[in-house]
């Protein structure tokens, strides 16, 4: 007998040999029916595996993300048995599950793949799936798969199986595909109902552009019709609030390749807004005690070889700028710590005047690749909203717990209500990743996993992705879309105090060292602004809108009046402009709803009568006519809603 722990820590002795599958219908033929994915005591199986010793055993439906990577595996295995039956001679390297979705880089030779083929490769693939053929594992030796892919003439297969060890390689067989493959697949090709190929594009073999370009084809698949017609209109959602579109439209912020690749130029409503994000925390982050600095945009190399920054960014960012002074070297600036550290080293410091909490809006510089430059969310020069609380240990907790208050404040105030936190630690095998002791690691971790589960947050544990320097604990908030994102980081860090010799005086006069707490709520200003319109669609809270109002005058008679309310929303503190043209009031309409203001004001000759304004907000509700008094209220009541004053 063996015996089996499931996830809510009940055990059941079964005889050996009894499969994940058996399991799952010991405890509901209801719940087998859902199950398609398997794993035990940590690693990926079929669910027709046969256990044969004790261990943990997790059971994964199609609504784990787990569950959805075993059925998109499964998919990608579908698409290579399609490509080889429609285009005869193809070679197939790699085609893992993806976010969403998965792929195959595929060498089709003299072939080609474009979108008028998409559909002969679902309905091959839709084909194939009908068969209901189980997914098989088998051991292949070295020799025989090498042999098979010899025979084949498929060099990407032989060199992938060449780096691997005899006795670690399997092959998945289903119907008459049979391919190299570690393993994690769903029962059968049945489940597979609904596919669509979503795109192709070209792809250096193991991503080195000095191999041979191979063709990437990206597909999707789903259980059923209906969810795949739901991402499809999700997908086309995304694309109209896709924030490269939005900030073209709205006259946020533009790129030119005379500037250079990935260094966004703000506009004047980019530029306000922005501002106004700014000030937004700057007004919070003065009520939790955080004094302003300034920082240079450069700084010695020997700064940042100190920080660790160098061993970590230097080799693939910026080249460092070399002075007319022989051996003089600087560097952009990645990262603002390192500044921050000589600010705090200026003066001598007493354990009375700890906590000290620096804040900078500062620009930092990271050389990305061409092709990882994605809009706003990718850039190579971006603005940090960065602050560093320098303190005891004893007042670690304490501060940590107040940056989370902090953070929870920006995510309330701008409509992100959907997020989990993650608490990020280093990956124990592989230690040379990351700087510092052992034992500051240990109080490091202790440190944030203590706050975060005294806080209530919902937080999940990642090993592995913790900074070089320290863990810390990240906010992976949901946009509209469903979607996940990384905004607002805080990391505890016992490491730099170390290497730039950080010390306080303590209360028995003998010379200690701070722990400095890193944190940033937006995390960049670039990214965190792409993410807002994504998430907003382009319609900001209230209070964050460039324009909150525009007025509209039905002819030009009526500008005089127009001007008026303009002047009188103005002195109530209401952002408005005026439309004059000389078009027809429907065209202004349609325009002004295109351009998102919230509220369009409308003013003719009933309204100059009766000193009122015709009010409808985005979107198409009518407030009908009222008083410019009562309108400033409703858009005062609205914006006390969202941006309440931060307690902290």
């Amino acid at each position: 007998m063996i015996k089996i722990t499931l996830p809510d820590g009940s055990v059941r002795e079964y005889n050996s040999g009894i499969t994940a599958m058996d399991v799952a219908k010991d405890i509901s033929e209801g719940f087998a029916r859902n199950v398609i994915s398997a794993k035990f005591n940590d690693t990926v199986i079929e669910t027709s595996t046969e256990l044969t010793t004790d261990g943990h055993l997790i059971l994964y439906t199609w609504r784990d993300q787990e569950g959805k990577a075993a059925f998109r595996h499964s998919s990608s295995h579908v698409l290579a048995q399609a490509l080889e039956q429609l285009y005869p001679g193809v070679k197939l390297s790699i085609g893992p599950a993806i976010e969403n979705g998965f792929y195959y880089d595929v060498d089709l030779g003299d072939q080609t793949i474009s979108e008028k083929d998409f559909k002969k490769i679902e309905d091959k693939m839709l084909e194939i799936a009908r068969g209901k053929h189980d997914f098989k594992m088998k051991s292949v030796s070295k020799a025989d798969a090498l042999a098979k892919y010899k025979e084949e003439g498929n060099e990407y297969k032989i060199e992938l199986i060449e780096n691997l060890e005899d006795g670690t390689i399997t092959f998945c067989d289903h119907d008459t595909f049979s391919d190299l493959c570690r393993g994690g697949h769903i029962p059968n090709t049945g489940l597979i109902k609904a596919v669509k190929i979503m795109s192709v594009a070209g792809a250096y073999w193991r991503g080195d552009e000095n191999n041979k370009q191979l063709t990437r084809v990206y597909g999707t698949s789903f259980p059923k019709q209906k969810e795949l017609k739901e991402y499809l209109a999700l997908i086309e959602e995304a694309k109209k609030r896709d924030h490269r579109k939005l900030g073209k439209e709205l006259g946020l912020f533009t790129f030119s390749q005379r500037v250079g690749q990935g260094l966004p130029l703000w506009l004047p409503k980019g530029a306000a807004l922005r501002e106004r994000l700014e000030q937004f925390l700057k007004k919070a982050q003065k009520k939790a005690g955080y004094e302003m600095v300034i920082s240079p945009h450069i700084g010695q190399k020997e700064l940042y070889v100190t920080s660790g920054h160098y061993a970590k960014y230097g080799e693939d960012s910026f080249q460092p700028i070399h002075t007319p002074a022989e051996g003089e070297a600087f560097l952009l600036k990645p990262m603002n710590c390192p500044h921050h550290c000589e600010i705090y080293n200026s003066q001598p410091w007493s354990y009375r005047d700890l906590p000290i909490r620096y804040a900078e809006f500062g620009t930092v510089y990271r050389y990305e690749q061409s092709g990882e430059l994605h809009g706003l969310t990718r850039v190579r020069g971006f603005t940090q909203d960065d602050a560093h609380i320098f303190c005891t240990p004893d007042q670690l907790d304490e501060e940590f717990k107040k940056v989370i208050d902090l953070v929870l404040y920006v995510f309330g105030s701008l409509g992100f209500e959907n997020f989990t936190a993650q608490v990020s630690l280093r990956d124990p095998e592989n230690p040379e990743k990351y700087i510092g002791e052992d034992e500051n690691w240990k109080k490091a971790e202790n440190a944030i996993l203590t706050a975060t589960k005294e806080k209530g947050l919902n937080y999940i544990v990642e090993t592995g992705e913790a900074a070089f320097y320290g863990p810390k604990l990240d906010f992976m908030v949901k946009d509209a879309l469903g979607r996940s994102w990384q905004l607002g980081t805080i990391q505890v860090d016992y490491n730099l105090p170390e290497r730039f010799d950080l010390t306080y005086k303590g209360s028995d006069n003998d010379v200690h060292r701070p722990v400095m707490i890193h944190r940033a709520p937006f995390g960049s200003m670039e990214r965190f602004i792409a993410i807002l319109l994504e998430h907003t669609g382009g319609n900001f809270p209230l209070w964050l809108m460039p324009e909150q109002a525009i007025v509209l005058s039905i002819s030009e008679k009526y500008e005089k009046y127009a001007e008026k309310v303009l002047n009188l929303l103005e002195n109530d503190e209401i952002r408005a402009l005026a439309d004059h043209r000389n078009e027809t009031i429907g065209k202004k309409i349609r325009e002004a709803e295109m351009n998102k203001f919230p509220y369009i004001i409308i003013v003719g000759e009933q309204e100059e009568k009766e000193q009122t304004i015709a009010v409808r907000k985005h979107g198409g509700e009518d407030l009908g006519a009222i008083s410019i008094e009562e309108f400033s209220k409703i858009v005062k009541e609205e914006i006390t809603k969202t941006l309440k004053p931060f307690n902290g």
